[in-house]
Order: structure tokens, then C-alpha cells, then sequence
């Protein structure tokens, strides 16, 4: 089986690596483009034995196309892809603002759309799967079981997954910005190494991770076992509740206002300016 990767910028060759490091994939079965020859070069320099093209040869000689580009090029390059695709190719996009509807309406091919996650560099992480309706049953079982190589896949519906991707693809950046902060305020205040507290961190958030997915803890749960009643755990949990009122909320409202705004220039592009829908919908 021939994968194909049109865009080997920041996600592209993650997925690359992941799945060749993970023996999902052999080199010689990858095949890769990019707008960058350098960008080619450096992939091409970790893994020797994979095929770089252009666009066009990547698309018509992989079976399964893993389109990673940015939301606005789409539409140039399915005009550009097009011609070169067949019905029982699987074309794969990993970008969340461009749905279903605009590449079954450009592509003749199989349409999935999958979301990964920074996560797949250590072969965990969600994957979120989202399959359009020309794949069949074996369609679908045989881009779950390569995504299992690098993490754990998800099926969701559409609709949810601007929603779904502010946790597996955006939650890595906003865990980690609180964690940055919290450390760079423990260290002015108290002097400890900065090294240590991103050790304790890190492990404290493994920890963390294997009790709601292996240990059947809610994180309600896990606060109520952590914060015994007029301690100190649960008067810091008291403040946090205070200060952070309000804040998630509007970082879904952001995460939504931005997504939607990009499907309707997306929607614009490929000619589908007719179809609506709501807000935190799509």
C-alpha cells in the first residue's frame, strides 16, 4: 500500500515520522510533495528510501493521499490534484475547517477527514476520524488500523469537531501554556530548578491521563480524592474556580468564531456558498 503526503511542513512530517518510527509504514512505501525542495530535502535526508515528487505524482501514485496544507490552498490544490485521482483512492484531509462537502464536491475520490495530534510523536493521543459516505466498511477498518500505530482513533460526527480538536489537537498548546505559567510563577517565587518542576509536571500529567482513561476517575472525581475538605489543595481549587470564570467558554467561542470563518471562506472558494449552517454546528 502507497501512502502519499502533499505538505510535509509542521503536521506532515509528523505524521511521516510517526507512522514510519511506529512500523506502520516502510519508507519505500511513502511517497511526499511539498511547494519547499528544502523542506523535501530534510525529509528526505531522515528517511532515504521514501519517493518525493511533485503534487500531481504524489497524488496518482498513493492509495491513500494525506492532504496536509492549509485551509485557504485547498482549493488550488484539489484543481490541481484532480485529474490525477481515481474512485478507489482515499484522499485524507487533516485540516478541521475543510469539510467533507468541499472536497466530495472537487475530488472523485474516497473522502475522510482525520485530526491529529502533536501527541503522535510519543504514539499516544487521539486521532479524530471522520469518514464521508463513498468509504465502505474496509475503507474505514483500514485507516483505523493505520491510525492505531501512532494513537488511539476516534470516530465523531462532523459537527463536533472544531469542538473535539480544541482538546486532542489544540489541548497539548493550551495545557501547556497553563503549565509554563504556573511554573514560571513557582520559580520566582520560591527559586526551585525550572528543569525539576517540568520533570514533576510532565509526569504529573502522564499520571493524570492514565487515571481518566485506564482508572475510570472523572476529573470530578479526581478533585474530589485529591482536595480533602479545608486543605490547602482544596483552597487553591477554590481560587481557580473564581479567577477562571468565564475563560473557557470564550476560548470555545474564539476556537469556533475562527473555524467558522475559515469554512466560509472555504465555502466561497469552492463555489458552495449556499450552505449553512449554524454556529458550533459545522
Amino acid at each position: 500500500m502507497k501512502v502519499g503526503f502533499i505538505g510535509t511542513g509542521s503536521m506532515g512530517s509528523l505524521l511521516i515520522d510517526a507512522f514510519l518510527s511506529s512500523g506502520a509504514l516502510e519508507p519505500c512505501d511513502v511517497l511526499a510533495s511539498n511547494r519547499s525542495p528544502n523542506r523535501l530535502l530534510q525529509l528526505q535526508k531522515r528517511h532515504p528510501d521514501i519517493t518525493i515528487g511533485s503534487n500531481r505524482e504524489t497524488a496518482d501514485g498513493s492509495d491513500i493521499v494525506f492532504l496536509c496544507v492549509k485551509p485557504l490552498e485547498f482549493k488550488s490544490l484539489t484543481d490541481e490534484i484532480s485529474s490525477c485521482l481515481r474512485s478507489e483512492q482515499i484522499v485524507v484531509s487533516i485540516t478541521s475547517p475543510v469539510m467533507l462537502y468541499h472536497l466530495e464536491s472537487a475530488l472523485p475520490s474516497k473522502i475522510a477527514k482525520i485530526i491529529p495530534s502533536i501527541t503522535h510523536c510519543a504514539k499516544s493521543g487521539t486521532s479524530l476520524c471522520i469518514f464521508g459516505s463513498r468509504l465502505t466498511k474496509q475503507d474505514r477498518l483500514l485507516l483505523l488500523k493505520l491510525l492505531s500505530f501512532i494513537g488511539v482513533p476516534l470516530e465523531i460526527q462532523e459537527r463536533h469537531t472544531r469542538i473535539a480538536s480544541d482538546f486532542s489537537s489544540c489541548g497539548p498548546a493550551f495545557i501547556s501554556f497553563f503549565l509554563e505559567r504556573w511554573i514560571e510563577a513557582a520559580v520566582e517565587a520560591t527559586g526551585i530548578d525550572e528543569v525539576l518542576l517540568g520533570r514533576l509536571a510532565g509526569e504529573m500529567l502522564l499520571g493524570t491521563g492514565k487515571l481518566l482513561t485506564e482508572g475510570n476517575f472523572t476529573p470530578q472525581e479526581l478533585q474530589e480524592r485529591v482536595a480533602v475538605r479545608g486543605g490547602i489543595t482544596a483552597e487553591a481549587l477554590s481560587h481557580l474556580r473564581t479567577s477562571l470564570e468565564g475563560v473557557f467558554e470564550q476560548l470555545i467561542l474564539t476556537t469556533h468564531d475562527k473555524f467558522d470563518e475559515d469554512v466560509e471562506k472555504l465555502d466561497t472558494l469552492f463555489g458552495l456558498g449556499g450552505i449553512v449552517q449554524g454556529p458550533l454546528d459545522r
